[in-house]
């Protein structure tokens, strides 16, 4: 396996061209759950173009009903991203360095303090760590340049890709 660069612009153009719309091609989640990791893992994918088609473990899109749960799962989608082997898709190292992160990145937000709940898409950043100059782009409350520090959190975890496997 060859680890490949993040395309970071498409994944962003993707992000901008959805966040306020529905691509066909995937289900709309947001009334069975919410649509929020499905919108990151397509943006992602758009940023890669390999999935992984791993049964129940890797991270693929077929159909509504034909997916892996790291497709629209927050935390599956967080544990496919972090892998430790080496397997075809994205892979993602977990931080809670906000200086750190950058477009195309997914930030993971936990509203309880307990469980992760949602996954916006970082759009722009100006590398100083500050939420109010990091912006995403998310559906479930769908957002496009929306400031990080909009949001009342309790805690983080930046998912910041490295690239992808294939």
């Amino acid at each position: 396996m060859i680890l490949h660069p993040y395309r970071r612009q498409l994944a962003v153009e993707y992000a901008h061209r959805w966040a306020y719309g529905r691509n066909p091609t995937f289900y709309d989640y947001e009334n069975i759950g919410g649509d929020c990791t499905n919108f990151a893992s397509q943006c992602v994918y758009a940023g890669t173009g390999v999935m992984n088609y791993t049964p129940t473990f890797g991270w693929y899109y077929r159909s509504a009903n034909d997916k892996a749960p790291a497709w629209t799962g927050v935390t599956y989608f967080r544990n496919f991203l972090v892998r430790p082997q080496h397997s075809p898709g994205p892979v993602a190292e977990e931080l809670f360095d906000l200086q750190r992160v950058e477009p195309g990145d997914v930030i993971q937000l936990s509203f309880d303090g307990e469980a992760f709940q949602h996954s916006p898409v970082v759009v722009q950043v100006d590398h100083t760590g500050d939420p109010s100059h990091i912006f995403i782009a998310a559906h479930s409350y769908d957002a496009d340049n929306r400031p990080l520090s909009t949001y009342e959190y309790r805690s983080l975890r930046l998912l910041h890709i490295l690239g992808y496997y294939q």
